[in-house]
C-alpha cells in the first residue's frame, strides 16, 4: 500500500492532512445536524462515518513518514 501511495505522489504530509480534514467535516456535517429540522440521525450518522476516517489517515501519515526517513538515511 506504502509502495502505491508514494508512486502517487502521496506523502505523509498529505494523509496527516486528510485526517485534520476528516475531522472537520465531521464536526461540520454534526453542526449542520444540530440546525436541522429533518434528517437529523442521518446528518450524525454521516459525522460520525467521516469522523472514523481520521485514524486510518493519520496511521497511513505515520507509516508514510517512518518510510520517509528510513530513505532519507539511505536504509533503502
Amino acid at each position: 500500500m506504502l509502495t502505491i501511495l508514494r508512486k502517487k505522489g502521496v506523502t505523509s504530509d498529505h494523509m496527516f492532512a486528510a485526517g485534520l480534514i476528516s475531522i472537520a467535516l465531521s464536526v461540520v456535517s454534526w453542526a449542520a445536524s444540530l440546525n436541522a429540522s429533518e434528517s437529523t440521525a442521518r446528518a450524525d450518522r454521516w459525522g460520525i462515518f467521516v469522523g472514523e476516517w481520521a485514524p486510518s489517515f493519520f496511521a497511513l501519515g505515520v507509516a508514510l513518514r517512518v518510510d520517509e526517513n528510513e530513505g532519507a538515511k539511505g536504509g533503502r
